[in-house]
């Protein structure tokens, strides 16, 4: 059986900021009880997700990419809380969210209109920065929702410069499941 590859463009995340969410994620795991919890090379906050891909197609988009973030600048970002996705009962998301940043929504904006030119059907729904740490909650329990609330501040804030876009491909049958094709360098 063949797997189908997918593809995605991200922002990534420093080493050092992978590193930490994985501390924190090692810290949370006994009492959120996830089936699986992302690998923290694996950390990124999804830009626009292409799906399947024909070379040409991924040819077309990367170049538009570079086109249109070519007078984009990096730009600081904070993680600062904890989210879910899904019913409160039972989420199938847990993930770190960010602070409202114009300068991601600009260029998440330049990569999705490149996608769109390059003719790939793109998710409608509205844009909501995060990072995915776990998936599927599988408890014995329902989901401690009040409790969440009350602690899903991270302890501390981790802000670093956003500075890379990169095209992934999935490898599904992987710990580790995205290889960066393409990288592009916002401007300092």
């Amino acid at each position: 059986m063949v797997l189908q590859r997918h593809y995605f463009f991200a922002l990534s995340l420093p080493e050092e900021i992978k590193l930490k969410l994985k501390e924190c994620c090692n810290q949370l795991k006994n009492s959120y009880p996830f089936a699986r919890w992302v690998h923290e090379l694996d950390y990124h906050i999804t830009l626009a997700f292409l799906g399947q891909a024909s070379k040409e197609q991924l040819n077309q988009a990367t170049e538009l990419v570079g086109q249109n973030l070519h007078e984009s600048h990096s730009f600081p970002l904070t993680i600062d809380s904890l989210g879910i996705f899904g019913r409160k009962e039972t989420p199938r998301i847990f993930f770190g969210g960010v602070q409202r940043e114009e300068m991601l929504q600009e260029v998440r904006n330049q990569v999705f209109k490149s996608c769109l030119e390059a003719g790939f059907k793109l998710e409608t729904r509205p844009f909501h920065p995060h990072i995915t740490l776990a998936r599927k909650w599988q408890g014995d329990d329902k989901f401690p929702y009040t409790t969440f609330e009350m602690e899903k501040r991270l302890v501390t804030s981790l802000t670093f410069k956003a500075n890379q876009i990169v095209l992934y491909e999935s490898h599904l049958d992987r710990e580790q499941k995205y290889e960066a094709i393409k990288t592009f360098t916002l401007n300092d």
